[in-house]
């Protein structure tokens, strides 16, 4: 690193740059084989107990001993026009309108990673997800690769599973994208498991959703979901209703390699708009959007997607993904216009009672 190649090493970093792209250097202890020293590069996500995390590009998070940096300070952010990684624009088409080159696995896996279940369990390839009913994408199973058995006994694994867990089974399936997607749905579906909540999952390039005339000034960001951003998010409505229905709710929602929650004040003083944020290597996913009924035509959404594309593009992050339900025609109409477009989809398949075995 630069800042260690010549001079005097010195930890230039403190507990305020959490958020921040940073570069360290650590004692590893050596022996015979070993470098005496490692460096990590990549977004301070927390600095806690003694112990700092680090998170990479690749996803990848990092633990560091305070007691063992020898170097550390924080890395110059690079213009936003440099950083974006959108692919090249044809001749007379706007960059805007075209989004990062990306598969639907990649983007399910990063996915994941960013709204993260309570408990996890593997059935081969497959990922099995419980979060006591808090959403779908947590109460679901990921089919990524080979669930290692054939499918009938894969059905009635997945099927006691959830049992146990007092939730239904429900398996996600990614369309529009490969085939082997697309016989896992005809075969769910031949065994009565039926279809719901279809969704898209869209992309865009990451700098042009901040580069806008808005001034974000009165955009908090934190990093921790407050009552009433909580109130204002639809999807918690039903969590107020037990102490660990909330505290679920918070664990998904905190979860993920680097998570930032926006919160616009109303004139009332009460909350009028909201957004999460979470920063996953290239990838930075929007979710969470919410503005006040009273609050609306105001263009505060646009300003909570441009405060939180701001912080992504000073952690690194050069491509945007978020996933709306197809039949909400509003909010697809106000993301293409900020430069969203299709992906891919995916929905979800729910077993029928008792025809799952």
């Amino acid at each position: 690193m630069e800042f260690l190649a010549g001079g005097r090493a010195e930890v230039r970093i403190t507990r305020a740059d959490v958020g921040k792209r940073v570069s360290v250097r650590r004692l590893t202890g050596g022996g015979a084989g070993v470098p005496p020293f490692t460096d990590a590069v990549g977004v301070l996500t927390s600095w806690d107990q003694g112990v700092l995390s680090i998170t990479r590009r690749s996803g990848e998070t990092v633990r560091i001993e305070e007691s063992s940096l020898v170097a550390a300070k924080v890395v110059p952010d690079r213009p936003a026009t440099a950083r974006h990684g959108a692919a090249r624009p044809s001749s007379g088409e706007p960059a805007r309108r075209r989004g990062p080159a990306a598969t639907a696995r990649e983007l399910q896996t990063v996915a994941a990673r960013g709204w993260p279940a309570v408990e996890t369990a593997h059935l081969g390839e497959w990922t099995l997800r419980a979060s006591g009913g808090f959403t779908r994408r947590a109460n679901s199973v990921l089919p990524l690769g080979d669930p290692g058995v054939p499918l009938e006994v894969a059905l009635e694994r997945i099927g006691q599973w959830y049992d146990e867990r007092g939730l239904p089974p429900l398996i996600m399936v990614a369309t529009g994208q490969a085939d082997t997607d697309e016989r896992l749905a005809a075969e769910l579906a031949e065994r009565g498991w039926t279809g719901e909540r279809h969704t898209t999952v869209r992309i865009a390039a990451l700098a042009p959703l901040a580069d806008t005339d808005a001034d974000t000034g009165g955009v908090t960001l934190s990093r921790e979901p407050g009552a009433e951003w909580l109130a204002l998010y639809n999807r918690t409505g039903e969590a107020a209703a037990s102490e660990e229905a909330t505290r679920i709710a918070r664990q998904v929602l905190t979860g993920g390699p680097s998570v930032w929650f926006a919160t616009v004040a109303g004139a009332d003083g009460g909350t009028a708009a909201i957004g999460r944020l979470v920063v996953d290597g290239r990838w930075a996913g929007f979710a969470a959007l919410e503005v006040a009924p009273a609050a609306r035509r105001q263009g505060l959404a646009t300003l909570v997607m441009t405060a939180l594309a701001e912080r992504a593009l000073e952690e690194g992050a050069s491509a945007a993904y978020l996933q709306v339900e197809a039949d909400n025609a509003d909010a697809l109409a106000f993301y293409g216009r900020l430069g969203f477009t299709e992906h891919h989809g995916y929905h979800y398949r729910r077993a029928r009672p008792g025809g799952r075995r």
